[in-house]
């Protein structure tokens, strides 16, 4: 006979619920003009959606999966034939930049003597911003890019902005110094 705490061999059915559950995948993006004001809208395989202002705003609440689908929807939209639409063109453009980039790309060499005043990190999908005082970039965080020395030094000076520190926020600072140092 069998040692057993439980007396009967009934079996007893949980129902667990996932304390955090992930979105269905992104099927499609638009761009939506209401006005003057342009808005990023993805859509989700289960009919879900939601519309975002900015590309900061997007970037904190979607994970780098979606990110990849999104590059992947884009892609093959446009391919490498740049939007002629402003807000299409933009968007182009920052995920090109991002997941291909360019070093002999104008963007790159418009950074030089521009002042940083923001670097900021969205870990949830491994992208990490910086501005300066009349543009932007976004760059994942694992990618080496083309940046110079000097615009590295101004991005450690300004501090790296994050919502709390984990791994990631140092494996960028030791990127970036390793960077810096041009190694």
């Amino acid at each position: 006979m069998e040692n057993s705490i439980f007396q009967d061999k009934e079996e007893i059915a949980i129902d667990a619920i996932p304390l955090a559950t992930k979105p269905p995948m992104i099927v499609e993006y638009k761009i939506v003009k209401e006005g003057q004001k342009g808005f990023y809208h993805l859509i989700r395989a289960d009919g879900s959606s939601k519309r975002y202002s900015s590309m900061i705003k997007m970037l904190q609440n979607i994970d780098r999966e979606d990110l990849e689908t999104l590059w992947k929807l884009v892609k093959a939209k446009h391919g490498n034939t740049r939007p002629e639409d402003d807000y299409e063109r933009v968007f182009w453009g920052d995920l090109k930049v991002m997941f291909e980039p360019d070093i002999k790309s104008e963007v790159w060499r418009s950074l030089q003597g521009y002042k940083v005043t923001v670097w900021k990190l969205f870990d949830s999908c491994g992208v990490h911003f910086v501005r300066f005082k009349d543009l932007h970039i976004f760059m994942l965080v694992e990618k080496r890019y083309p940046l110079t020395p000097i615009t590295i030094t101004n991005m450690l000076n300004k501090k790296l902005q994050a919502d709390h520190w984990n791994k990631m926020c140092y494996q960028l600072l030791k990127l970036m110094t390793k960077q810096e140092k041009g190694q």
